[in-house]
């Protein structure tokens, strides 16, 4: 919701709403003042002039008119209305256009899918083949594993994957958006301390899949061509206070620097840095800074044409890239300051900034401008936002996905907050009831865009599924992954071990004494090739769960892997040992049972006696009993 803003004029002290009138240029001074209200209804409604306006939750203000792609309706008092003759309600039809498309961009709903089951059963493994599947549609998902995970890294790459796991610190103020301190060093040497907003990877992620909807180019190229180009960060005034030098350069297609005064330095004797140096510490000036040859030196001389610049927003996000396509210019500016520009083809223009390692490996200083080092920028995501010749016009965006691991480890009503009404499939941005609400911390409008799909992996045997609550399960659909005994056939064939019973017969056993909600997946052997292998998979992995299982209830342990039950003083099974230990203090107490995984390897037998292929006349671990020592079965008899 935007809102006419009144600008104070440092040289009158007059607040007040600005337009643009015909002809006029970017300078404040061309600019038409006016504090009437009606006036300026009248120049932006009437006369289709534009005006200065602001959003109402807070951001930059920009010229804009009506009608245009952000401004496609609006309303006014009925005493301006009356007084410029128009009707009530005023309520326009969306201009059409693809950066403000209305109805929804997306050919199906986006997705809200956990797959939930046992561990081991390939939940996190198949998240990548949803991923690719959801960025690149159905019929483009790779068959072979090694393809389809190069593209999952490419994606990843271009920041369209994001991955996160929960636990149980997993908060709002992580996720979505909290507040962090930031310490800053400016170029006088300055430093400052504050608490600033910053986007959590929720927030980030929505962020680059809205600019991707909002534009709407059909899916980016990877082909943009870096080759021979330098990176540049440059400041346009500072964030949130000078954006009028911002929107000027961005609408004028021109950089511009403030450090060299209102000298002149397009002199050829000046492609010296030197000389630039010499020239300004000749005489007095109103500032010493070595800023004004130091940064200008290089803005004039070192950046060329087909450079790119980051313009930032802060030192943790930007908001636009420009391409440097002209030589230096020197064009007077209002008292004198920042005259030196560079013309340019802006690249990517930005609404609503994004996170500054989306593009770049680390934090920007306070410097106005210097050159970034090639290997801090991520090529594969610049490439994806600013597009390549072969970009298509036209099409559906590109689509995101934001895997959560390990959803429900932790309190997922606490971490997304009252977020969790915007993850509605009808409630994202670009559908039909979309909502958005104002964030807490940075007072920003946000919703969740409609090509954003989020796949959650669920463990049952860390928590019950019963345990989340009904207003996360509505919004979400549930995907089970069971385990698969029948994938363990080549392990089988390569082992010699009968690997796929061994599962379904321990899975039986364990859904019969606990729940299948613990069963074990076919992940922990699918890779066995060999014997030792898969005992290193039973010694180290298997076992140690069922322990987990039972709570150190070896008996139960033992049932599962059809060990035959203890008879004597010792016993050693096909897995486990079992020690019978007699009461220290000789008061009669009972005999008890010290359970051990076997020292020596595995025999190939036991795994046939797990199956139960193996006659035997003994009885099997069913229950917890204490052992009898021979003598006492003797006197029993």
């Amino acid at each position: 919701i935007y809102a006419p803003v009144k600008q104070s004029n440092r040289a009158t002290g007059v607040a007040a709403f600005t337009y643009r009138p015909p002809g006029a240029g970017n300078s404040r001074d061309e600019a038409i003042e006016v504090v009437d209200p009606m006036a300026v209804a009248q120049a932006l409604f009437v006369d289709k002039r534009p005006v200065r306006i602001k959003p109402m939750v807070g951001g930059s203000a920009n010229y804009l008119t009506y009608p245009s792609p952000k401004f496609a309706s609006f309303w006014l008092r009925p005493d301006i209305a009356a007084g410029l003759g128009l009707a009530l309600p005023i309520v326009s039809s969306p201009v059409p256009h693809a950066s403000a498309e209305i109805t929804s961009t997306m050919t199906n709903e986006p997705t809200n899918l956990i797959l939930f089951g046992p561990p081991g059963t390939g939940k996190t493994w198949t998240t990548a083949n949803e991923a690719v599947r959801l960025c690149d549609g159905e019929d483009n998902v790779p068959k072979d594993r090694d393809v389809l995970m190069a593209r999952y890294r490419a994606l990843l790459a271009q920041k369209r994957i994001a991955f996160v796991t929960f636990h149980q610190s997993m908060d709002y103020e992580t996720f979505v958006e909290g507040l962090r301190p930031e310490t800053d060093a400016s170029d006088s040497g300055e430093a400052g301390f504050r608490l600033e907003p910053k986007p959590g990877i929720f927030r980030e992620v929505c962020s680059l899949a809205n600019d991707a909807r909002t534009r709407a180019r059909g899916g980016a190229s990877d082909g943009f061509n870096f080759e021979g180009r330098r990176f540049w960060k440059m400041s346009l005034g500072a964030a949130g206070v000078e954006d009028d030098i911002y929107e000027a350069a961005r609408d004028g297609d021109y950089l511009v620097i403030g450090w060299g005064g209102d000298v002149d330095w397009s002199h050829s004797r000046f492609d010296n840095a030197k000389e630039i140096q010499r020239e300004w510490t000749s005489v007095p000036r109103a500032s010493e800074s070595p800023s004004n040859y130091s940064q200008l030196a290089p803005f004039r001389n070192e950046l060329k044409i087909g450079d790119l610049v980051i313009v930032p927003y802060g030192n943790t996000a930007f908001r636009a890239v420009a391409q440097v396509k002209g030589d230096y210019e020197y064009v007077p500016g209002q008292d004198g300051n920042y005259c030196h520009r560079r013309k340019v083809d802006w690249l990517l223009k930005l609404d609503e900034p994004l996170p500054l390692d989306t593009i770049i490996d680390g934090k920007f200083t306070m410097r106005t401008f210097y050159s970034i080092a090639p290997n801090r920028v991520n090529r594969a995501a610049l490439s994806r936002l600013i597009g390549g010749d072969d970009t298509p016009a036209d099409g559906p965006p590109d689509q995101f996905v934001l895997i959560i691991d390990e959803i429900n480890r932790a309190n997922v009503s606490k971490v997304l907050g009252e977020l969790i009404t915007l993850i509605e499939p009808d409630k994202r941005l670009g559908q039909a009831n979309e909502l958005k609400l104002t964030l807490p911390h940075s007072r920003l409008p946000f919703g969740v865009p409609d090509n954003l799909h989020i796949v959650g992996t669920m463990n049952t045997a860390d928590r019950s599924i019963a345990l989340l609550d009904t207003a996360l399960r509505r919004r979400f659909q549930f995907k089970e992954m069971a385990p698969k005994p029948q994938v363990l056939s080549d392990a089988s064939k390569a082992t010699g071990l009968p690997l796929e019973a061994a599962l379904r017969a321990m899975n039986d056993r364990i859904e019969y004494l606990l729940d299948r909600d613990h069963r074990i997946g076919h992940a922990y052997l699918v890779n066995c090739r060999t014997a030792p292998q898969v005992e290193m998979a039973f010694r180290d992995k298997i076992i140690p769960l069922l322990q987990e299982y039972f709570f150190e209830d070896w008996s139960r342990v033992a049932a599962v892997l059809n060990e035959k039950r203890p008879t004597g003083a010792k016993h050693q099974g096909s897995f486990l040992d079992c020690t019978l230990l007699k009461d220290p203090t000789g008061q009669g107490g009972p005999n008890r049972q010290s359970w051990s995984v076997r020292s020596d390897a595995f025999r190939p037998e036991a795994y046939q006696q797990l199956v139960g292929r193996l006659q035997d006349d003994g009885e099997f671990a069913l229950a917890d009993e204490t052992l009898s020592s021979p003598e006492e079965e003797g006197a029993g008899a």
